[in-house]
């Protein structure tokens, strides 16, 4: 069944978010403080597939949460629950491992829209695709070879450990090598063409990809910027 964990210190926030999640279909998993929702993730018999994270958290805040649960799990989808006024927080939980995050106050219908959408990401990662043969199921330039069965990505082949939100992102540029993508055609293809969001997400995500696979993430050569409208893969 699909599994949620909500960590929300303020009851009332919690239990709109729970009862439209349970509306939904999703067993839902509640937590009150950030060492509380850590020690249930930690220890839950059943696989969490989303965790839904409040900022401001007694105990433990939502982005040491956040680091902690990605060190964890890579598959599991995050989502940072934000204040107007916690601008930077946002890009910080980006760059910590949180798939999005939903500005308060939100409408049951926008975060059931995020929530589905990261759902159906985290569930295609875990299933392995079915291929035949060994080139349908791998996409390779220079050093690097993404492997669409295992949904792993090596560099000269040494594993890069990355979670589902960037292994989809270079699915995309890799399907794609050379050419230009804008930004809104990435949110769409990885957040879906429902996403409520704004297109920062897709900067960070990039971002924190260069961390992860360019020898110099400054001057990136491969994952390379185009100005003024997205991005380019150059092999």
């Amino acid at each position: 069944m699909k599994h949620v964990l909500v960590a929300e210190d303020e009851s009332a926030i919690r239990e709109f978010i729970v009862i439209n999640l349970k509306r939904s279909g999703y067993k839902v998993t509640q937590a009150e403080n950030g060492l509380q929702a850590l020690e249930l993730f930690k220890n839950s018999e059943e696989v969490i597939d989303i965790a839904i994270l409040d900022i401001m958290m007694p105990e433990m805040d939502g982005l040491s949460v956040c680091r902690e649960i990605r060190s964890l799990n890579d598959n599991v989808g995050i989502i940072m629950l934000t204040a107007k006024t916690q601008e930077m927080d946002k890009i910080t939980g980006l760059m910590m491992g949180a798939d999005d995050y939903v500005t308060k106050p939100f409408s049951p219908s926008e975060l059931m829209a995020r929530v589905d959408a990261i759902y159906r990401r985290v569930s295609v990662n875990n299933k392995s695709a079915e291929k035949s043969t060994e080139s349908e199921y791998l996409l390779k330039s220079g050093e690097f070879v993404l492997n669409l069965r295992n949904r792993t990505l090596t560099k000269n082949g040494k594993l890069i450990e990355l979670t589902q939100v960037e292994f989809q992102i270079m699915e995309y540029f890799l399907s794609n090598q050379g050419a230009a993508l804008d930004r809104n055609d990435i949110l769409a293809h990885v957040w879906g063409d429902n996403y409520f969001g704004e297109d920062k997400v897709v900067d960070v995500n990039i971002r924190r990809l260069r961390m992860k696979i360019e020898d110099a993430p400054s001057n990136p050569t491969h994952l390379t910027t185009v100005w003024g409208m997205g991005y380019k893969w150059i092999n």
